[in-house]
């Protein structure tokens, strides 16, 4: 082989070699490039996720808060509907007791 052509032969491994390390080049940033726009899409899609569980988690707690309040109100209506009905039932006894000790204060004088 002449001198010009192992010459021209060493010129192009080198183009054929930039070329491939050009390639890797580019082939390694479009992989970063993917990567990142990859990481970005997962960043926003757990911020979803993480706002919507916390809506799900607020509306299971107001809906707790809301049964705990309607159970407490209940109750409260059960307890004042019972003393108002032994209150009722106090008031006969109270009557007969002051017209008694009205009749004997009266009687006694």
């Amino acid at each position: 082989m002449a001198k010009n052509e192992i010459l021209s032969e060493i010129k192009k491994a080198e183009e054929s070699a930039k070329s491939m390390v050009d390639d890797a080049i580019d082939s390694k940033n479009k992989r970063i490039s993917d990567a990142r726009a990859e990481s970005r899409e997962i960043l926003r899609q757990a911020e979803t996720d993480a706002h919507k569980a916390a809506q799900d988690s607020f509306k299971v707690g107001e809906e707790k808060i809301l049964e705990e309040r309607d159970k407490i109100v209940n109750d409260g209506e059960k307890n004042a509907l019972a003393m108002s009905q032994k209150a009722q039932a106090n008031i006969d006894k109270s009557v007969k007791y002051l017209v008694q000790e009205f009749e004997r204060a009266v009687l006694n004088e």
